[in-house]
């Protein structure tokens, strides 16, 4: 039964003040610790900063082997733990023109972004599935689009008719085009399906809704393999101190294949 958690770590800004990630990083390991998540899909962070989560992640490997790292560009990342799980299979995917190309950017993004993904087996059932962690463009909502295209039609080349789960940062309301896109496939979104009442999922560090949306910009997505024990935002702090600008989504999901 996967423990998910789709957790966008607010990369490391000394501007932050008392939000820095030198103050936040022990209470984003207790958290994940503390749901205890076997799958963690991480937005944001350049790679010093992932390796210092990966160090307060005892349990949990970052699945990087297939990735030369760009030391200027953020990854989401995926934190998996190697006693529930065994990797088969891992990569990236520039969501771009050239998605093979590593550090490639198109349709005027503010960034270059990409998508990582990792064929796991579980190692108690034996079963197999994919799981994908992603971070869209934060500006245009049609670099978005063309950017979830991308996602999309490169994961089927890669996952077939697999069970696939798929998370991350879209930067955008679960009603708007990239969710009308999205429903073109046979993803389900676990918060709908248990009728919950939107939320904001940023919150700038105060866990305030910051302009009244209600706008859920962090998502965790499954194929019908898979049925939905559970789903939530994470939303505890430390006298006021938040362990990002994101409120985390953790999802227990029950394989049904």
């Amino acid at each position: 039964m996967p423990r998910v958690m789709s957790c966008n770590i607010r990369f490391s800004n000394p501007q932050d003040g008392a939000h820095d990630w030198v103050h936040r990083k022990d209470f984003v390991a207790e958290l994940i610790h503390s749901e205890r998540a076997g799958i963690i899909g991480t937005q944001e962070g350049r790679e010093p900063q992932l390796r210092e989560l990966e160090e307060l992640l005892p349990k949990h490997t970052l699945i990087d082997q297939h990735r030369s790292w760009i030391p200027e560009r953020m990854y989401p990342c995926l934190f998996i733990d190697l006693s529930l799980y065994e990797v088969l299979g891992s990569g990236d995917i520039w969501l771009s023109e050239t998605p093979e190309v590593a550090g490639s950017s198109s349709f005027e993004s503010a960034f270059p972004r990409l998508c990582t993904y990792a064929k796991l087996k579980d190692l108690k059932t034996e079963q197999e599935f994919f799981v994908v962690d992603c971070h869209l463009d934060h500006v245009k909502e049609e670099t978005r689009v063309e950017q979830i295209k991308v996602l999309l039609a490169e994961i089927h080349k890669v996952s077939g008719r697999s069970p696939l789960i798929l998370m991350g940062d879209f930067n955008t309301s679960p009603t708007g085009p990239v969710r009308e896109i999205v429903n073109q496939t046979k993803l389900v979104d676990p918060w709908l399906t248990f009728g919950h009442e939107e939320e904001t999922s940023f919150h700038k560090f105060d866990g305030k809704d910051p302009d009244g949306s209600k706008t859920r910009i962090d998502w965790i997505l499954h194929t019908p393999d898979f049925k939905a024990e559970s789903i939530k935002l994470i939303k505890e702090n430390k006298e006021g101190l938040y362990p990002s600008d994101h409120f985390f989504v953790c999802a227990i999901l029950e394989p049904s294949f």
